[in-house]
């Protein structure tokens, strides 16, 4: 499976947020007509996307299995490059022209602002409802409501969540085992079980670091009641808090800033650190990259919450109403019961039915560790909320922290800097 890091995707995400023109559609984003329920003439649905390996090969297996169900429908696969940026150009440039769009895309929300703001996109509502064509209710749906929530533009639901990912705790679990050290389940003991392992180990292993700067600071800004939006104020006592956690903990030495290794799965398999919060999408290269002599363990994520990550997939307005049918049966396809057991087991992505995600057959998957811990962690999802300028916002809470925390690896002060960094992250909102 190709990994995508959280913290490079959002970058791309900017560009999009802020390009798109504000061209305007006179359809409505939500169908006035009646929705098909039997697709009786040929239709051909063309679907954008962006996977590469594994996950193209599972997509275009479960493809041809739908439409050898549906006979009548045709699922046009178009792959828009090996990454999401070019995924995201070629959407951009299409929104600048409607007819050359989909029928439907794999898409971060954040792409898509300006499309809803101007009724470019399907309100799925009503094929969500349809006792027909769709489930009857978001509940019969089996997936759950924060990935449900994280596929909502202003409030209306646009998306179907596609390819998911959280953050998970990686531990090398021979280090922890020598330095008598047990997995740690909240922040707390992260931060004590860090401070043992680089004491023990005579500070030549650091305890942990994160992957994702700006998840980092979201997640544990909303655990202290604070919602990631244009109000947070980067320099207030809670915001101080949640950055001094981490900073004096690069300042002392037991947690690690990833810095020029860019991913703290490269410092984890050489052994440098023993545990990191990263995407489950890196089990592939720490099971790669880490030395024989070590064992790897994955755990949740010692927090309240977990970020969801990855795409949705969105439909264009101006299709017609039986393709927007057919498109919605295919959606539903790719998220029923079977087709997310096959889709995990083959990409490694989390399964977006609740039915497989709790199963026994996806838990003992002996091919991962992430099956057999994942609906511990993914109880309680929280996300970017998809506003104007949020994405521009994240990306300076990741600069930010990358200043502060560069400043506490060299044992200097970082208050000035907070105080810039909310300056920065103001700009950023009001932009």
């Amino acid at each position: 499976m190709k990994l995508i890091h959280k913290a490079a995707a959002v970058a791309a995400l900017a560009a999009a947020a802020l390009g798109l023109s504000a061209c305007s559609n006179s359809q409505s984003s939500s169908s006035s007509t009646k929705i098909p329920t039997k697709i009786t003439k040929k239709t051909t649905v063309t679907f954008w996307y962006s996977l590469t390996g594994s996950s193209q090969s599972a997509l275009k297996k479960l493809t041809k299995e739908f439409e050898k169900k549906n006979p009548n429908i045709t699922i046009k696969l178009q792959s828009q490059g090996g990454n999401y940026s070019d995924l995201q150009a070629k959407l951009t440039s299409g929104l600048q022209s409607p007819k050359d769009l989909p029928t439907i895309a794999q898409a971060y929300p954040d792409w898509l602002y300006n499309a809803a703001k101007n009724k470019m996109l399907v309100n799925l509502t009503p094929y969500v409802k349809n006792k027909k064509i769709g489930w009857g209710s978001y509940k019969n749906s089996k997936i759950q409501s924060g990935l449900w929530n994280g596929a909502k533009i202003g409030g209306t639901q646009y998306g179907v969540p596609f390819n998911k990912s959280v953050e998970v705790l990686f531990y090398n679990k021979t280090l922890l085992d020598k330095y008598g050290v047990k997995v740690p389940t909240t922040m707390a003991e992260l931060k004590t079980a860090s401070q043992k392992i680089y004491e023990k180990s005579n500070h030549k292993v650091r305890g942990m670091g994160f992957d994702a700067l700006n998840n980092y600071y979201m997640l544990s800004m909303k655990e202290n009641g604070v919602s990631f939006n244009k109000n947070l104020n980067f320099a207030s006592s809670t915001s101080k808090k949640v950055i001094n956690y981490y900073a004096d903990g690069v300042k002392a030495g037991y947690f690690m800033q990833a810095g020029t290794e860019k991913y703290m799965s490269t410092p984890f398999s050489n052994a440098q650190v023993a545990m990191f919060i990263g995407s489950t999408a890196n089990e592939a290269y720490v099971k790669q990259g880490l030395s024989k002599k070590y064992t790897y363990g994955i755990a949740p994520r010692p927090s309240k919450l977990n970020v969801q990550q990855g795409t949705d997939i969105y439909m264009f307005s101006h299709a017609t109403a039986t393709q927007k049918a057919a498109a919605f049966m295919y959606m539903k396809f790719l998220t029923s019961k079977s087709s997310q057991l096959y889709w995990a087991q083959q990409t490694g992505y989390m399964p977006v039915n609740s039915d497989v995600l709790n199963s026994s057959t996806y838990k003992a998957d002996k091919s991962s560790k992430v099956p057999a811990i994942l609906a511990k962690t993914t109880k309680n999802l929280y996300f970017l909320p998809v506003t104007k300028n949020a994405t521009s916002a994240y990306d300076q809470v990741n600069a930010n922290m990358q200043f502060i925390l560069a400043l506490a690896a060299k044992k200097q002060s970082w208050n000035s800097a907070i105080t810039t960094g909310k300056s920065k992250l103001d700009s950023s909102w009001n932009q």
